[in-house]
């Protein structure tokens, strides 16, 4: 497969449809999924150099047009033994946290449109250790398709692209605020690191949630039973990539909904780019953030529940 990039106009699809486009790929044999969001462009393997004490997952460094970046074998981060024939091995270099990586991949095989409605979450079994490195499985024309977590992979490489609390705790003695917020984080790492965040940052009425639809669930209930925004709901935070709905849809029916008029959402994710915040503010969303910068989610949180 020749050199291809996903520049931000050609790939992402209209705001609050609940829609991705899933890149299919094969390591080991076995079928996994990237949201092609996530991507900045795929192109042949080369060999890349070697880097000495390096973690186990890093294969090495290669710079195509003079962009350094790290290669990480997949095969080696699930577990799976290499193949041997790499005459169709591919890179998936992605763009996330703000940072660029090139992921070492067996084989691409095309993207898939799909709704998150019908990625389903890993059940406990599977995510019971923390381990876990699936985010979501989706059926695909007959197939299983694994939907990696690339920010947990990235993150048991090097801790510190994850939240960090040393950032909340720099800010020093902080008053305890009397006000509610919902977290919408499918990430069981992520939503207990941003809860430990809020709480030190004197954030602690939380309601966690694990995607988009059990944040509107229960943020639908609370209004039928009595609840009013400003009282019982001061405000959402909320990822965009969730298995059943993703927080672009969650954050258009809040925003187009009466019932919610005044309530803040800010989105809280590793895709906040140029066109992500285009996505977000046709949406009228109230801010947009990207992880893992935890110390300006807290000071964006004070500014709008002063």
């Amino acid at each position: 497969m020749a050199e291809e990039t996903f520049n931000d106009t050609g790939i992402l699809l209209e705001s609050g449809t609940n829609e991705l486009e899933l890149l299919e790929f094969v390591v080991g044999n076995q079928h996994y999924g990237i949201n092609v969001a996530k991507i900045r462009e795929l192109c042949p393997y080369q060999p890349p150099t070697l880097v000495p004490n390096a973690h186990e997952y890093i294969e090495g460094i290669f710079m195509p047009r003079d962009m350094l970046m790290t290669v990480v074998d997949l095969s080696k981060a699930l577990g799976l033994p290499p193949t041997g024939d790499m005459s169709g091995d591919m890179y998936i270099i992605t763009n996330f946290n703000r940072l660029h990586t090139a992921f070492h991949v067996q084989k691409v095989l095309g993207i898939h449109r799909v709704s998150w409605e019908d990625i389903a979450k890993p059940d406990s079994t599977i995510a019971a250790s923390g381990k876990g490195v699936a985010t979501g499985i989706a059926k695909v024309a007959g197939k299983i398709i694994i939907v990696l977590d690339f920010e947990k992979i990235v993150s048991e490489i090097n801790p510190e692209t994850g939240l960090k609390l040393s950032e909340i705790e720099g800010m020093g003695e902080r008053s305890r605020r009397d006000c509610t917020i919902l977290l919408a984080e499918d990430s069981p790492l992520l939503l207990e690191m941003l809860k430990k965040c809020l709480i030190r940052a004197g954030y602690d009425h939380l309601i966690p949630t694990t995607n988009g639809q059990d944040a509107w669930n229960t943020l639908d209930r609370m209004i039928k039973d009595g609840g009013k925004v400003g009282v019982d709901i001061s405000c959402v935070i909320t990822d965009i990539e969730m298995p059943q709905m993703d927080g672009h849809r969650l954050a258009k029916l809040i925003k187009t909904d009466s019932r919610f008029e005044g309530l803040p959402v800010v989105i809280f994710s590793s895709l906040v780019n140029e066109e992500m915040k285009r996505k977000g503010e046709a949406l009228g969303v109230d801010a947009q953030l990207s992880k893992p910068e935890i110390g300006r989610l807290v000071r964006q949180l004070d500014l709008l529940l002063n």
